[in-house]
């Protein structure tokens, strides 16, 4: 089998590499500022100081927040998430040097300026490198000796997840009692009384097994010899070939726990950030925007329909409870409030009610539950008590959508199912996005969301009415 060009490449400098660009273009964004905007870093006595605190700041940082951009496998969004964590802390670390030692040639009125330079150059330094990285590696440069071992299907899928080099591995064959399991790139090379003799003489980095539950013998056999050999192991376990998720490893004391979906909003620092953002962005929403739209569209809709300017709808929040969500009201009163989803020309709208919705206006109050804390400025869209009874008898595990707060937008309005869902089809295709983002929430994600729904609601959206 051919090894490709070099094993090792440059790969003892690659973390040289990456620390020595952080810091690079953690100063060239510094000097970038210095020359754009007036922040004076380098003028009088304390220029000194202020270069040693910005490069100390980063070692500082770094010892506390890892980002591993060398990993074989990380994505993109991973990246960027991870390096807004660090360039975030960092900063926050060289703003407190900037006050305890007080040096005065940095201007904080110009704080939030230097933060975005500084995130910019970071993560485009972050993303060129990794692209870099990817592309040395698809050359056939520091990759690492990858063997399977098992005859299980789940020996098949590891490999196909494997064998793409732009990940940095080689997968040299496969191991095990059945030489029919191989298939096209992958070679048999033994049976499991042959792996460790093979390991030593190839150099094998890594090795992953996919024995079932009732081999542990060979298994801790495997486990035992790769630790003296420096050689990684992994199990995969037996329930992959019919649990294929992504799955969460824990620990209950010593006693392994597997969680069979990923719940980042689970962990309580993440569940402050999306609740400070919440606070935060829903103040500044009901205390710049809201009032004047408010006395606006509050004193057209009364001018125009009868009823009260504000509409109240129970619907279904976390954990399934029901909550009073609120809008501007955008129809006649009518009995079917509680019970009619709106459809396309709906005659109940009025011409005002219209352009509200086109808009979104009428979703400004629910600003007011998120605060509150009933609502998340991003997640599932909160659907009538009555609408959640009759999906959850259509759509298997549709109440899982619930295992966080509904949101003002989500992942399922910025990707095409914004307003009216006229089937089950529709409606499913919307909850699988809902629990992705369950699944899969940052705070990057957040912003992004956001990001896509200004951005639609300026452009106009046909689904809307």
């Amino acid at each position: 089998m051919e090894l490709g060009k070099n094993k090792g490449g440059l790969g003892y400098l690659i973390k040289w590499i990456i620390r020595l660009g952080d810091i690079i273009s953690i100063n060239l964004a510094f000097f970038i500022l210095h020359i754009l905007i007036p922040v004076d870093l380098y003028r009088n006595e304390q220029a000194l100081e202020t270069f040693l605190l910005i490069n100390l700041a980063y070692f500082v940082a770094a010892a506390l927040t890892p980002i591993y951009l060398e990993n074989n496998i990380i994505f993109f969004d991973k990246i960027i998430q991870r390096s807004l964590a660090f360039i975030t802390l960092y900063y926050i670390i060289f703003s407190a040097g900037i006050l305890l030692f007080r040096i005065e040639n940095f201007d904080l009125s110009n704080w939030l300026t230097c933060y975005l330079v500084l995130a910019l150059i970071y993560l485009i330094w972050h993303i060129t490198f990794r692209s870099f990285l990817k592309w040395y590696r698809r050359k056939g440069y520091n990759y690492k000796r990858v063997v399977i071992v098992g005859d299980s299907n789940n020996a098949i899928s590891i490999y196909h997840e494997l064998k793409s080099s732009v990940y940095g591995y080689k997968v040299l064959g496969l191991f095990g009692n059945n030489p029919k399991m191989a298939c096209d790139g992958l070679n048999y090379l033994g049976t499991i009384n042959d792996i460790e003799r093979y390991c030593i003489e190839n150099q094998i980095d890594e090795i992953y097994c996919t024995l079932p539950n009732n081999q542990e013998t060979e298994v801790i056999r495997l486990v035992n010899f790769s630790e003296r050999n420096m050689i990684r192991f992994f199990l995969i376990p037996d329930f992959y070939g019919y649990i294929k998720r992504k799955l969460v490893l824990s620990s209950l004391q010593s006693i392994p726990v597997i969680a069979i979906r990923p719940e980042p909003l689970q962990k309580g620092y993440n569940r402050i950030i999306k609740r400070t953002f919440d606070i935060l962005f829903s103040t500044i929403v009901m205390v710049t925007v809201l009032p004047i739209v408010y006395l606006i569209f509050g004193l057209l809709i009364k001018l125009t329909s009868k009823g009260p300017v504000l509409f109240k709808q129970e619907r279904t929040g976390l954990q399934g409870k029901a909550f009073t969500c609120y809008k501007f009201r955008t129809m006649i009163i009518n009995e079917g409030d509680n019970t009619s989803t709106t459809s396309k020309s709906d005659p109940r709208i009025t011409r005002l009610g219209a352009f509200m919705r086109r808009t979104s206006i009428d979703e400004l109050p629910q600003f007011f539950n998120v605060l509150m804390g009933n609502m998340s400025v991003v997640g599932p869209r909160p659907h009538m008590v009555k609408q959640t009874d009759i999906y959850q008898q259509l759509i298997d595990k549709f109440m899982i959508r619930h295992l966080i707060k509904p949101g003002i937008t989500g992942w399922a309005q910025i990707s095409g199912y914004r307003g009216e869902t006229r089937t089950v089809e529709q409606m499913e295709s919307r909850f699988k996005r809902d629990v992705w983002y369950i699944e899969n929430w940052s705070f990057t994600l957040d912003i992004k969301i956001i990001a896509v729904t200004i951005y639609q609601v300026l452009k106009g959206d046909e689904n809307v009415f």
